[in-house]
């Protein structure tokens, strides 16, 4: 038997060469080069001449004689998914949703038909059989009678059923699993993700008809498959959150009809996933108020502001070296901020285990939560609570001054709505950019006048 011929692909973008190299020379990625057979492409005498072929003669165009009109949108019958793609599914478009295994994309991709039975919908899928989906419709609810199941992974068999049914909607789940007979790889390996996504993307362009592919997501949280499958596609929604816990966000990471500041927030229930309208009341203290090592930050996700808690936990070293552990914020960050509190505040904290917490299993990155953090660290330490009708939103600069943040008219409305009494910003932030109607904006210059107001 002749020895199959091996060739190293970049998993980033799909260039192939003869042997390995350390960066790929197509897109300059580092380590991305793996080992697998050659793809021989069968050659067919009908391939490109399909029925997804189009006669039209595409011809230059001047800018100025090209007409623009708005997308022709339809909702989807969820409200947050509707509001996070810009206002509705665009004709034509090719929607991906990735995330973790058991996160909740097939659930939701299964919501969608059954919550909107105007539609007609294409569920093909690649992973689970007709039963399996039956049962999981009977738990979510809805009505299924214009949804309609193919059990299939061969993608020309896939085009074949979509041209002849002309539904409203095509949902593939998952678009590792599909294939193409025109290449003797595997499902899911770089030439078949991109070939399969190739083809379906101009069988939406031709019929108009909106695709929404789930995609997987590999070991450190990147989408599986080559980096060109996100550059294929006009949408990226990514699925967030821990298994463990019951809530989900999906955020949107491309999106060519709409903004990519908006993310839509999910509890998983028994009955599927539920939409949050105000995920500040999920998030805000469900405890008494004598507990110390809390605070409250206004945080500001894209243009979604949020009050979230971070808890702190401040303890003497047992081990002589002592641990430093953040669930849901970046553990840098906050040894730079333990830094500041012991250089410009004075407060001993090096000997000491320091362990932060958000609640609700969210993962922050605003700036805005450093003045929250640090707050939760010095309640924990001096063993004393903060007024849980106080937030606060404010970066902290390594010279331990309070720095201003955007939006901050924003926060202190979302904070003013959830009945809090107090809230603790910058003096850089102008009165005039903001309003105070029912609530105390107090104004900081530095951790410790920060500390005088709230520890003396």
């Amino acid at each position: 038997m002749a020895k199959q011929k091996t060739v190293w692909y970049c998993t980033s973008c799909g260039n192939e060469s003869a042997k390995w190299m350390g960066q790929c020379p197509a897109c300059g990625e580092w380590n991305t080069m793996v080992e697998g057979p050659k793809v021989k492409e069968c050659i067919s005498p009908s391939r490109g001449r399909g029925f997804i072929a189009t006669e039209r003669d595409a011809r230059p165009q001047p800018l100025k004689e090209i007409s623009v009109t708005d997308e022709n949108r339809f909702s989807i019958g969820n409200g947050e998914v509707d509001r996070i793609l810009g206002g509705g599914l665009v004709e034509g478009s090719m929607v991906l949703v990735a995330g973790e295994p058991g996160i909740g994309k097939s659930t939701l991709s299964l919501q969608i038909p059954l919550q909107c039975p105007s539609l007609k919908t294409l569920y093909v899928s690649g992973e689970e059989s007709p039963k399996q989906i039956k049962m999981r419709a009977d738990r979510l609810g809805g009505c299924g009678d214009n949804c309609l199941i193919l059990n299939e992974t061969l993608l020309e068999n896939i085009l074949t059923r979509a041209a002849d049914v002309k539904p409203d909607m095509m949902i593939v789940d998952s678009i590792q699993t599909i294939f193409s007979q025109n290449f003797e790889s595997s499902a899911g390996s770089v030439s078949q993700v991109r070939e399969c996504a190739a083809s379906l993307l101009r069988f939406a362009k031709e019929y108009g008809i909106p695709v929404i592919l789930i995609g997987h997501i590999t070991k450190d949280g990147s989408i599986a498959g080559p980096k060109i499958l996100e550059h294929i596609v006009d949408v990226v929604l990514q699925f967030e959150g821990d298994t463990r816990g019951s809530y989900r966000i999906l955020r949107s990471i491309k999106n060519r009809f709409g903004s990519t500041a908006e993310l839509a927030v999910f509890e998983m229930t028994g009955t599927g996933l539920r939409e949050v309208a105000n995920p500040s009341e999920m998030l805000i203290p469900m405890h008494k108020d004598d507990l110390s090592g809390i605070a409250i930050a206004a945080m500001l996700d894209g243009t979604r502001p949020f009050l979230i808690e971070i808890q702190a936990l401040v303890s003497t070293a047992a081990y002589g070296v002592p641990q430093r552990n953040a669930t849901g914020f970046d553990v840098r960050k906050m040894n730079m901020l333990l830094a500041v509190l012991e250089k410009r505040a004075g407060f001993k904290l090096g000997q000491k285990d320091v362990f932060l917490n958000v609640a609700g299993g969210i993962r922050i990155t605003d700036p805005a939560c450093e003045l929250a953090v640090a707050v939760a660290i010095l309640s924990s330490n001096f063993d004393l609570n903060v007024p849980l009708d106080s937030c606060f939103a404010g970066e902290i600069g390594l010279s331990g001054e309070i720095r201003p943040v955007s939006q901050i008219d924003r926060r202190i409305s979302e904070a003013e709505k959830l009945g809090f009494k107090k809230i603790y910003i910058s003096p850089f932030n102008k009165e005039g950019t903001f309003s105070k109607n029912g609530i105390e904006v107090i104004q900081v210059a530095d951790i410790k006048a920060l500390c005088r107001k709230l520890f003396a």
